[in-house]
């Protein structure tokens, strides 16, 4: 069986430590842990590491085009390893959910997220599973677009690190047990 993995997120030195990218930073871990690289499609326009999880190829992609324009690469992507909607995981950023949470499921609305709603509109349903990483709300009178796009504050960034590995981790439980037995195990923690 093969996945593909979207690490959502946004191009460019400027946003790589923003609350947007953690599909990114996800997806770059992974890619660490099993010795690969990323290396740019022109076809997909995403860049692409293969890796193998208990048995299972996985495509991670990261888009080129900024957020709300993430789903044509990831649905390209998927096209061509020839990978369901259903086998198409995104990783992305959760302003419901506490810093640091992470959640897993499949389906549901789009919360606001335009890197989901473009996803959603370019594989044709929802029905695609999602490893929600929380970034918590912003404070005050702040617009959520305005808070992502801003990087992880001093005190976020001391336990970013672990959380990162602890997505990557859940990603690949997902992966290797599925939805349900993973879920059990991530949402206990």
């Amino acid at each position: 069986m093969t996945f593909v993995v979207a690490g959502l997120g946004n191009p460019g030195a400027q946003y790589e430590t923003t609350r947007h990218n953690i599909g990114y930073l996800v997806s770059d871990v992974l890619a660490a842990r099993h010795g690969t690289r990323f290396s740019g499609q022109k076809r997909t326009r995403a860049d692409l590491a293969e890796i193998r999880v208990s048995g299972h190829k996985v495509v991670l992609a990261k888009p080129h085009t900024y957020m709300n324009l993430s789903g044509a690469p990831i649905s390209a992507t998927a096209k061509f390893f020839s990978v369901p909607p259903d086998n198409v995981i995104a990783i992305h950023d959760d302003l419901d959910l506490d810093f640091g949470i992470v959640r897993l499921k499949r389906g549901g609305g789009e919360g606001g997220h335009n890197g989901l709603r473009s996803l959603t509109s370019h594989l044709h349903t929802r029905d695609y599973l999602r490893l929600r990483v929380g970034v918590g709300r912003p404070p005050g009178q702040m617009a959520a677009a305005t808070y992502v796009l801003k990087p992880f504050s001093t005190v976020e960034r001391k336990e970013l690190g672990v959380i990162v590995e602890e997505s990557a981790d859940a990603l690949e439980l997902l992966i290797e047990v599925g939805l349900e037995a993973a879920q059990n195990r991530v949402h206990a923690r």
